[in-house]
């Protein structure tokens, strides 16, 4: 699994997650400002009992009692409210930071191009949005309220027990150092395990949104207890690195409650001693028990914050990388925002998704095509069709040479009007949540509705529209669930009109649909956009005969570009291919005939 987090220094991490605290500064500077005033309050009881013990209950005289008392109650009840307080801006500050991270890593992952998309997978990315931002969150919450009060606790309180009686204070000493030791020790271990941890909520993710995704598929085929199966893998994997973590970490309460147990019973040896001796008051010894309370709970909130921070880094570094990702593909400074028409020249082209050390699925393309053309391309699976195209509209950029869209390099442009003009339709149909309408908006967010109606005319999208009782009203459940391939394909390219491009490219989009309905799309194309270039990816070759030229792909390279007659005639894959398609042996695409 990928790691590449563990790199970033802290110092990057802390600076990261710090500049989303923003407008919420003031709620992480008064979350630990009450809870110090929470623990001076809490610091003066114990002393105001001793007085109470020895210069009112030794000595009978309830006056002092009486008004000790008062001033007890009065400093218990601002402790109290310090408390309060603390805790309402500890959780105002917290889930402040948890909103700010999500927005700045949803906006991030927005702007990312497709190579920074290929490093991440989407169970992935939905881990660190929720699990490790929530574990952030938390962290930060218990830092901002416990990591103040534990130590300045542990400060006053040995302060107050140093001002009591200094020789009895040293056991408090040195149960602090044992403790930190042990701590430091315990949790430089215990990290690891945690770091690992949150890794595998990628692999539980990425099974549940596979399965719920693929649902259909896992019933058609029998496959419920196989995926059951997986699913437990990825729960027990997690089970059994918390027990390995936690294992440890309950060695913390064991060694805690010693050192409290032994702190008492040295503090009440020897400070009876002291009392028979005279250099110590029965008041002033139950003070030093209550500060030695305590320093050790503090000592244990400390623990559990170290606890605490062990488990968040590994999520902070995560949440850090995805914030500090930046887009591969990215405006030029001085963008064209204007394409001329819908022409399209490849220059020398080569492409590697993985840069100059990777091996090239493109490899010398050269190619031109003029604006208005309608332009065919079939291939075999891998022949790197959708490569080509999606360098078009600079959806990757090229590793060597130059496409140039309109007479200019695609990189001159500014990404989003190059994009409005050249309309894509990929070969996955993604289709979004709300109703049919909604969905058709993307293409153009004013589209009007007879804009809309006009464009799935076009798409043949009409023809299944008009059935639904809501018509362009009808929601559309998430991902498309409730439409077939085919009603999801049209629905898609009609959205792509909605943009008017300049190209329009069809990756394998119409796939899903009949012969008859395919046919009707290009004939709609060829009366309503005739201005418009188009590019159609295509397994049928009757889906592509009819284009003005066709190019064949094999390997990465151009094997033919011409029309169908002259492939036919001089290319022996399209010929192949066209033969198998036409020749009633049931073959019906590119694949299968084994070209």
């Amino acid at each position: 699994m990928d790691k590449s987090y563990d790199s970033i220094p802290m110092g990057v991490v802390l600076k990261t997650l710090g500049s989303e605290i923003k407008e919420f500064k003031f709620d992480s500077i008064m979350t630990p400002v009450s809870m110090i005033f929470e623990v001076i309050m809490e610091m003066i009881i114990p002393y105001l009992m001793a007085s109470i013990i020895d210069r009112g209950v030794t000595v009978g005289d309830t006056g002092h009692i009486r008004s000790t008392g008062a001033v007890m109650v009065v400093v218990a009840f601002l402790g109290l409210l310090s408390g309060i307080m603390g805790a309402h801006f500890g959780a105002k500050a917290s889930a402040g930071l948890a909103k700010n991270l999500r927005n700045r890593m949803f906006g991030n992952i927005q702007n990312y191009s497709f190579p920074n998309l290929d490093k991440y997978s989407t169970a992935g990315l939905v881990t660190r949005l929720t699990t490790d931002v929530s574990n952030v969150q938390n962290a930060y919450q218990m830092i901002l309220r416990m990591f103040m009060r534990a130590p300045s606790s542990i400060i006053i309180a040995m302060v107050m027990a140093f001002y009591i009686n200094a020789r009895l204070s040293f056991i408090y000493l040195l149960a602090v150092l044992f403790l930190a030791v042990f701590v430091f020790v315990l949790m430089g271990r215990v990290t690891k395990y945690f770091a690992e941890v949150f890794t595998k909520y990628d692999d539980l993710n990425e099974s549940v949104q596979e399965n719920v995704s693929g649902i259909r598929v896992v019933k058609a085929f029998v496959r419920e207890e196989y995926e059951k199966k997986k699913f437990f893998s990825a729960t027990d994997n997690i089970y059994r690195m918390f027990v390995r973590a936690e294992k440890m970490v309950i060695l913390n309460m064991p060694v805690m409650q010693f050192t409290v147990y032994a702190c008492i019973l040295l503090l009440s040896w020897f400070g009876a001693n002291m009392i028979v001796g005279g250099s110590l008051t029965t008041g002033e010894l139950m003070s030093l028990l209550a500060y030695c309370m305590n320093i050790l709970m503090s000592l244990m909130m400390l623990s559990m914050i170290f606890v605490m921070v062990s488990m968040s880094s590994a999520s902070a570094r995560r949440i850090t990388e995805v914030i500090l990702e930046t887009p591969v593909i990215k405006n030029p400074e001085d963008p064209v925002y204007e394409v001329k028409d819908g022409s399209i020249v490849f220059e020398k082209v080569s492409f590697s998704y993985y840069g100059e050390k990777g091996g090239r699925v493109l490899k010398d393309i050269d190619l031109e095509i003029k604006s208005g053309e309608t332009i065919g391309m079939i291939g075999g699976t891998g022949s790197s069709k959708s490569s080509l195209i999606n360098l078009i509209s600079r959806l990757y950029d090229v590793t060597a040479g130059s496409v140039k869209v309109g007479g200019r390099d695609v990189r001159e442009y500014d990404l989003k009007a190059l994009r409005d003009n050249v309309a894509h339709v990929l070969q996955k149909n993604e289709l979004f949540s709300g109703t049919i309408l909604d969905n058709l908006r993307w293409g153009r967010e004013d589209a009007t509705e007879e804009e809309c109606r006009e464009a799935c005319a076009l798409s043949c999208a009409d023809e299944f529209i008009e059935r639904f009782p809501g018509k362009y009203e009808t929601m559309i459940e998430q991902g498309g669930a409730n439409l077939s391939g085919g009603q999801k394909q049209r629905l898609c390219i009609a959205r792509a009109l909605l943009k008017k491009p300049k190209i329009l490219i069809l990756d394998d989009s119409t796939s899903a649909v009949d012969t008859a309905t395919d046919a009707k799309i290009r004939q709609g194309f060829r009366d309503y956009i005739p201005g418009t270039t188009k590019i159609i990816i295509a397994q049928r070759i009757s889906s592509v005969m009819d284009a003005d030229r066709i190019i064949v792909m094999d390997d990465g390279r151009i094997s033919g570009f011409a029309p169908h007659s002259e492939l036919l005639e001089n290319n022996s894959i399209y010929r192949d291919v066209y033969e198998s398609q036409f020749s009633g042996a049931g073959l019906s695409d590119f694949d299968e005939q084994g070209a």
